[in-house]
């Protein structure tokens, strides 16, 4: 029969006695008294006795405790099951992810679990359930998000380049009708808003299929809306068409946000009325436009989104002044939340020079 492991003698019996009266984990305090009346002359099965555990589990703690002193006596996370990928097929994995799927070899325009499965299987014979490789997917830092918006006929490197152009737009504005003038940057576009409204998702039970109501009807009304990021504050008006005069209309409401020591570059796409000759610029405002078929370098376009997804979709509006009014209540509640307005319209490449 072997000997008995000898404890360490860097601790005795009332230190173990105290640390037991401190332990937040019972176990540990349990296994602590268990090895200080070791330390205080006591026998292995007194010991054993005293956890309610066997001889060999008394072994097992002295050298747990032996190793990594009282921490070794608190129970760890169990390993659990070893991962069926290996990092080759996570490389590979994080690379079809990235580059998507070709629909007409996938069959697909996004990737599914399922699609990702059917893929790990045809290209490595590795079968993967797909709570198994949603957790994997996870734990590699993926997370299915909202996709920004992006032209089809976008040309390759229009939005790098305009990113890349901004700090020397924004320094010649600044030598030119801003000089001596604190630079506010503003984004600005319109949002269709009618009867014929959208549907959102929405929380509801596993299983089941949930409804929402959706009019036919087209009556609509159009929110002009503006944004500036950094300081959080909009301008809006809600008006029923969408022309030169309506834009003329937004541009006073925008002149009128910015402070009086300010210039506000503001930053919009080239839609007609955006660039009409027509349009009367008020002198405290310089108009920046995004490069054609860019929805995505315009954050108002997320702005959109978020009111959408919150006040203005699964709504049957009874009329055009009930579509005014939602409009309006929308943006008033975006307005007392300028720390929503911050982070969705914040662009590194906007402030980040």
């Amino acid at each position: 029969m072997g000997s008995a492991i000898s404890l360490r003698t860097d601790f005795d019996g009332a230190r173990l006695r105290l640390l037991a009266r401190q332990a937040k984990d019972a176990n540990q305090a349990r296994r602590l008294l268990a090895l200080a009346s070791i330390y205080d002359g006591g026998s292995r099965s007194d010991a054993a006795r005293l956890g309610s555990v066997t001889l060999q589990i008394v072994r097992d703690w002295v050298v747990r405790f032996n190793a990594r002193g009282p921490d070794g006596l608190i129970n760890g996370k169990a390993p659990g099951k070893s991962s069926l990928l290996n990092d080759t097929q996570r490389a590979a994995l994080a690379q079809a992810i990235e580059r998507g799927p070709t629909p007409y070899l996938d069959g697909v325009v996004r990737w599914r679990l399922c699609d990702l499965g059917q893929w790990l299987w045809e290209e490595f014979r590795v079968s993967v359930s797909e709570q198994t490789l949603g957790r994997e997917l996870r734990s590699m830092g993926y997370r299915k998000l909202s996709a920004r918006p992006r032209h089809h006929a976008q040309e390759a490197d229009a939005a790098e380049t305009f990113k890349k152009n901004f700090p020397a737009a924004v320094a010649e504005i600044a030598e030119g009708p801003a000089r001596g003038r604190v630079i506010e940057i503003w984004f600005q576009d319109e949002a269709r808003i009618g009867q014929k409204n959208k549907i959102t998702r929405r929380w509801a039970r596993r299983g089941t299929r949930p409804s929402a109501p959706h009019d036919q009807r087209t009556r609509s009304a159009y929110i002009f809306g503006a944004i500036c990021p950094k300081q959080g504050k909009a301008a809006a008006l809600v008006m029923p068409w969408c022309d030169t005069h309506a834009m003329n209309q937004h541009l006073i409401e925008i002149s009128r946000n910015v402070a009086d020591e300010a210039h506000a570059i503001l930053i919009m796409d080239q839609a007609g009325w955006h660039m009409s000759n027509n349009l009367l610029v008020p002198e405290n405002i310089t108009i920046l436009p995004l490069p054609p078929k860019s929805p995505e370098l315009n954050p108002v376009e997320n702005i959109w989104q978020f009111m959408r997804d919150n006040w203005l979709s699964n709504r049957v509006f009874k009329s055009y002044e009930d579509i005014v009014d939602h409009c309006c209540h929308a943006w008033r509640t975006l307005l007392d939340q300028p720390w929503k307005i911050m982070p969705i319209g914040r662009r590194k490449w906007a402030y980040g020079f």
